[in-house]
């Protein structure tokens, strides 16, 4: 009735057919007694042209754009000095016979579609239905359909069985907020929305579902992030029964390069993805999530400095990063401003001139004795420049990471082009928390390397877990684990962690429960599919890659939400707002 072809089908082909084409006006070109449409679908543009028929002519010349139409027409050739080779269309148009205006735009539009001016977000929002129109917005949504049933169908090919988790649940604590969900049959308990199926996944484990994995909506009551939306997002959650690490690693290293090389043309700099463990991670790069394509490493100069005279350095943990090349004093004055605003009290650094002296504004407080050794210690060859971090060890590598990360910026040495990926493994099992406790670090569902002989007489900070992250030019793509399926191991790992008995079973009921009756071993693992679809589309926010984001305050500007509920409402749900306005 509206349609027997789209807007981005026809082509020299269909020269003297009839067809009808629906879509949105982009643009109306008026050139006096011949005017000009652009019809646009989800599929192309088409063109068409009407002229001769005054009514016809009028019509169409006065129809607001981003209205919705369908059109009739024979479809006839360009002259060949009209071609647009911008589109797939761009040889043929359509003469237009016959037009209806299906849904007119009666308001002036919020902003341009497609257009190159920067709008705001608030408004982009507000109004995403619009935003939607854009091609990049509707290229993005593609691709993320595209990558999913990829990915889904990688994930079947390897004999793992897609089942669906529930969303109301119960609360657990695994490390963020949840969103509670009242419930209104039971006065007084709650619902919450799952941070992630990982009991469940679990628990089909003990099911004896051997390998298991959905593209699974997780929800956290989190701040955003470019990387991290608020609210929801969705991962590629798998599990694998009677599997360790290695397993995991052969199933999800494919499944994730073959994705990234289809639907990108960047360069996959590594393959197989490197394994680096969190220690070295931290101490090369300063963080668990390093980017790889930028080349500067961090070398790790404390021995050094404590037999140095330099008293601001001493009794710290200190790093440096050398880096080739002439830097001005403009430089240097940027990257101080940098770390000052990080919480550095300033940024030490020494250039090495051609004759391999030193110049910069702690060479007086080094010894000449002990200069030729930092040459040695860190390879430093003429115009080389090498900056120091110093404060506690946790601190210092942080710092040395951010400086680090925006050098590389600073001095273009990021490939842009390539994907770097690598695992970062060996993860700790606890950390000691602002508090002063013990906490689990990572996963509390991790096996420690070692097991229960680990748990009672190692160090609790210096036992590993089987935990691993893939991380992608910087960003966490996923976080796994083999899981801890014994009881009593479990039972003396939430006791470290600060857990009694009785909260184990209270928080942890159903899967403490389960492995009582037969667990296998088993490890799992949950890319983030909007990290990876932002990463394969290049853009530098998250939400621009889902098509109903909340913004950074978690709100949805378009549908109000949060809002109000009435009474009546809140009644039903045994609820009293106590809120002073």
């Amino acid at each position: 009735m509206y349609r027997t072809k789209t807007c981005g089908e026809l082509s020299i082909h269909d020269v003297g057919t009839t067809v009808s084409i629906a879509g949105w006006v982009q643009t109306i070109r008026d050139l006096g007694g011949v005017v000009f449409i652009d019809v646009r679908d989800q599929y192309g543009i088409t063109q068409a042209v009407i002229s001769g028929d005054e009514d016809l002519v009028d019509l169409v010349s006065h129809i607001p754009n981003e209205s919705c139409v369908t059109l009739t027409g024979k479809v006839r050739k360009r002259d060949e000095e009209t071609y647009n080779p911008n589109i797939a269309t761009g040889e043929v148009e359509i003469f237009i016979e016959k037009i209806e205006i299906l849904g007119k735009r009666t308001k002036y539009l919020p902003f341009e579609i497609n257009s190159n001016t920067d709008i705001r977000e608030d408004l982009r929002l507000q109004y995403r239905y619009l935003d939607l129109r854009s091609n990049r917005l509707k290229e993005n949504l593609i691709l993320r359909s595209s990558v999913i049933q990829y990915l889904r169908n990688q994930m079947i090919e390897r004999g793992f069985l897609e089942v669906q988790t529930p969303i109301l649940t119960s609360s657990s604590p695994e490390g963020a907020r949840d969103y509670l969900v009242p419930s209104r049959l039971h006065a007084g308990k709650f619902y919450a929305l799952p941070q992630a199926p990982q009991q469940f996944k679990q628990l089909l484990m003990v099911s004896g579902i051997d390998k298991y994995f959905q593209i699974a909506p997780c929800f956290r009551d989190e701040d955003a992030r470019a990387d991290r939306a608020p609210g929801e997002f969705y991962q590629l959650d798998m599990e694998m029964s009677f599997a360790e690490q290695e397993d995991v690693f052969n199933v999800m290293e494919p499944v994730i390069y073959n994705t990234f090389n289809t639907f990108s043309s960047k360069k996959i700099s590594t393959y197989p993805f490197p394994r680096i463990s969190y220690k070295d991670a931290m101490l090369t790069y300063g963080t668990d999530k390093p980017d790889l394509r930028n080349p500067l490493v961090i070398i790790d100069v404390t021995e050094y400095f404590s037999r140095c005279s330099f008293k601001p350095f001493h009794n710290k943990t200190v790093r440096a990063i050398k880096v080739n090349g002439h830097m001005t004093k403009g430089f240097h004055e940027k990257m101080l401003a940098f770390a000052t605003s990080i919480g550095m009290p300033g940024l030490g650094y020494l250039e090495v001139n051609e004759d391999l002296s030193y110049k910069g504004p702690i060479d007086k407080f080094i010894p000449d004795d002990m200069k030729k050794e930092l040459l040695e210690l860190a390879n430093l060859k003429a115009n080389d420049t090498i900056f120091f971090i110093a404060d506690n060890e946790k601190r210092a590598n942080e710092l040395a990471g951010e400086i680090r990360t925006e050098l590389g910026k600073r001095l273009d040495l990021i490939d842009e082009n390539s994907f770097s990926f690598c695992w970062i493994v060996d993860f700790p099992m606890y950390e000691i928390n602002k508090e002063g406790n013990l906490e689990f670090s990572h996963n509390p569902f991790s096996m420690p390397q070692g097991g229960l002989d680990a748990l009672n007489n190692k160090n609790p900070l210096e036992i590993l877990a089987y935990q691993y992250d893939i991380v992608c030019n910087g960003i966490e793509l996923s976080s796994g684990a083999v899981r801890n399926h014994d009881i009593t191991i479990m039972e003396k790992a939430f006791e470290i962690g600060g857990y009694t008995k009785e909260q184990l079973q209270t928080k942890f009921g159903a899967l403490y429960t389960a492995f009582q009756y037969g667990a296998p071993p088993h490890a799992g693992i949950a890319p983030g599919i909007d990290r990876m679809i932002m990463l394969l589309a290049s853009e530098p926010s998250i939400r621009e890659v889902i098509a109903f984001p909340l913004n950074s305050k978690a709100q949805d500007l378009m549908m109000g939400a949060p809002g109000k509920v009435t009474n009546a409402q809140l009644r039903d749900i045994h609820i009293k707002l106590d809120i002073k306005d």
